[in-house]
């Protein structure tokens, strides 16, 4: 594994925030890279200043005492709006860094009182010391638009805070761009997608559900269309370090992986002039679309 990325589900049924913050204490652990919280994990409740909340401290100090990043979906306010559905991103240090609004309520947030704001979605894409994890929630997953935006923004993976579990959604979007998608909800229970739709785990709890994945971010898809001469030659002068995982030979696709630390499957790649699935489908639209003429 090149980039191995260390996750952990907290998902829990809907709880009051003290319960919360002892549940997520007692998870967290040294070790792991990133911790993600369910959709309004700390309940109705309104932070009406983030960085003066005596949760949102909380959550940060946890952070800070176990260096470790946290996804923590709540309701705040911002100016002058009552509420806004929200995933902040706390870093190792305890920093807020990154704040993602829910670009889809769901209906019925709309009947709370104060209902929910629909807003701009802020940073849906958050750059951290292992890389650039995506942000969804809940509603969010009935619409391609979003995550073709995340796809588009670079995100490598997707943290999908939520109160449900959508299920096949998720594996299409997965499927479609090639990210992982990890989920953490209220049912409870928690999945992790893989970049070719593959659901590789999953469990649920009733009360609570924990889980522990680790992606490897270095791990790439690549379309046999002028690649397999050159992913042949790879291996071949680095079949101890790098393999072909998967091989689909229906869709002409393939995944490389390293197998060494310290070894790139991804860098070595671009050295022999590879381009991953995602590069090679872009590239091929902007080349053919620029060829397109006008026949009406």
């Amino acid at each position: 594994m090149s980039r191995p990325v260390k996750i952990m589900s907290v998902s829990h049924k809907p709880a009051d925030a003290h319960i919360v913050l002892s549940a997520l204490e007692k998870a967290v652990k040294p070790g792991l890279d990133l911790v993600a919280l369910p959709e309004t994990c700390l309940g109705s409740r309104i932070e009406e200043d983030p960085e003066k909340s005596d949760a949102v401290r909380a959550v940060r100090a946890i952070a800070k005492t176990y260096n470790v990043n946290i996804v923590l979906p709540l309701y705040i306010s911002r100016a002058g709006v009552k509420r806004i559905n929200t995933a902040l991103v706390i870093d190792r240090g305890g920093a807020i860094v990154a704040s993602y609004r829910k670009l889809y309520p769901y209906w019925s947030e709309y009947d709370l009182d104060p209902p929910c704001a629909v807003t701009d979605g802020g940073d849906c894409v958050a750059e951290l010391d292992f890389g650039k994890m995506g942000l969804a929630i809940c509603f969010d997953a009935n619409f391609p638009g979003v995550w073709r935006n995340l796809y588009e923004s670079g995100a490598e993976f997707v943290v999908w805070s939520s109160a449900y579990s959508a299920g096949a959604q998720l594996a299409a979007y997965s499927l479609i761009h090639h990210y992982p998608i990890v989920t953490c909800t209220l049912v409870p229970d928690a999945a992790v997608y893989d970049i070719d739709g593959t659901e590789v785990a999953y469990g649920k709890g009733e009360d609570a559900y924990i889980m522990e994945h680790t992606l490897d971010l270095d791990r790439c898809i690549f379309h046999y269309n002028f690649n397999q001469d050159k992913a042949e030659k790879l291996i071949g002068d680095h079949g101890a370090d790098v393999s072909i995982e998967k091989d689909y030979w229906r869709e002409q696709w393939f995944i490389l992986r390293s197998g060494s630390a310290g070894v790139s499957a991804r860098a070595l790649a671009r050295e022999y002039g590879m381009k991953e699935l995602h590069e090679y489908q872009r590239d091929s639209r902007a080349s053919i679309d620029a060829m397109r003429i006008n026949v009406s």
